[in-house]
């Protein structure tokens, strides 16, 4: 009943139109600068702070720390709409929710990340997992991680261990400054080229224990959002943004559509039955992937808000629906590019770059086909077959 009543608080409505406002303006300035983002292959400093005024990271911050929790469906919301504007910068403020994470580390730990105020951006370099020497205080840390998505403009970075006894098998994360961590921007790629997911190295860094944190471990904090499944929700940050992504190139070849005939002669798209069968589906295909997304976002949202944990049926139709989700929006781009003849094949045209945005969340260890066997397990009454899974 706690947990409900702090959920129910809602900004006044004032409040929420001025927020409202604020981020459109957000997406005005990113469709000036996602260029920009995708030549120097991260979102800088600046425009994470613009990201910070929206809420974006304080939306998974305790509130007794000064955050404005959002329910799951509506932070995912956000991050659909900026990348329907550029697929990379959803990436980046997707990691906004990975302050879940982060409510595993004891108070104390808490209260001084949050010191200088609610609006923390943590980056992490989960893999490979680097085994680090156990000290009286904590973990000597030494190795090398990569995809640290968003390590440029960091409040905080973590880097992943394996795990151990105490932490019953489960990988653990050490938090570190990033003054302790080297950069290697090593970021050569067709998909996501904007998210700055360079490598972090580390040499020979004691992290205390109480700065360190088990992934999906169990909450120090005792509000609505950390009784949602961790790796879930961050499984549903990374399919949302390939969703923004599909829906900017239906976009695209709606608008395309009406307006250019082929080098052959051939009438314009829009006039080919093919070509308005294929958008269709895929507007039907999207749109459905989404509906149940949400829905089940928000059944299992209620499900906390009654104070009930989640079940692990629960729990597997998310991480269902989240890959589901990603390989829709993926073959979605894939599909309109197939019927707009010669023009996608030229360097720069925005449905190959749409394509490479969206495989991105459809290859990621969170979403891939594994997933699919996990579920399926579970689902069946056995346990999943991919580690992580809950």
């Amino acid at each position: 009943m706690v947990r409900a009543q702090q959920a129910d608080a809602a900004p006044d409505a004032e409040g929420a139109e001025s927020a409202s406002a604020g981020f459109d303006d957000v997406l005005a300035e990113l469709r000036e600068r996602r260029l920009e983002f995708r030549e120097q292959r991260y979102v800088p400093k600046d425009f994470v702070a613009r990201l910070k005024q929206v809420g974006i990271y304080r939306a998974a911050t305790p509130t007794r720390f000064g955050g404005d929790q959002l329910p799951p469906a509506e932070f995912l919301d956000r991050i659909e709409r900026l990348s329907a504007v550029d697929g990379s910068t959803g990436w980046v403020a997707s990691f906004g929710s990975a302050l879940t994470y982060l409510a595993a580390l004891p108070l104390e730990t808490q209260a001084e990340l949050y010191r200088d105020g609610p609006d923390l951006v943590f980056a992490g370099g989960l893999f490979p997992m680097q085994r680090a020497e156990p000290t009286e205080r904590g973990f000597l840390v030494d190795g090398r991680w990569k995809f640290a998505s968003g390590c440029m403009a960091a409040d905080v970075l973590g880097v992943g261990l394996p795990g151990d006894e105490d932490s019953a098998g489960k990988p653990r994360t050490a938090v570190l400054r990033p003054d302790q961590c080297e950069i290697v921007p090593e970021w050569d790629v067709v998909g996501m080229r904007g998210t700055g997911s360079f490598d972090l190295v580390v040499r020979g860094v004691e992290v205390p224990r109480e700065w360190t944190f088990v992934r999906g471990g169990p909450p120090a904090v005792d509000e609505p959002l950390y009784h949602y499944p961790t790796i879930a929700y961050a499984s549903q940050v990374l399919a949302v943004v390939g969703a923004g992504v599909a829906r900017a190139a239906l976009a695209h070849a709606e608008e395309i559509g009406g307006g250019r005939a082929g080098i052959t002669g051939a009438p314009k798209l829009a006039e080919r039955a093919y070509y308005r069968v294929e958008v269709a589906r895929a507007e039907a295909a999207l749109r459905s992937a989404r509906a149940w997304f949400y829905d089940l976002s928000d059944e299992v949202w209620q499900t906390v808000l009654a104070g009930d944990e989640a079940s692990d049926e629960q729990n597997a139709h998310l991480r269902l629906a989240s890959a589901h989700l990603a390989k829709v929006s993926s073959d979605v781009v894939n599909g309109l590019i197939e019927v707009s003849g010669t023009a996608p094949i030229h360097i720069g045209h925005p449905l190959q770059d749409l394509a490479g945005d969206a495989l991105v969340p459809k290859q990621h260890a969170f979403l891939g086909p594994g997933i699919y066997d996990s579920a399926g397990a579970v689902l069946m009454g056995l346990p999943p077959t991919t580690r992580g899974f809950r």
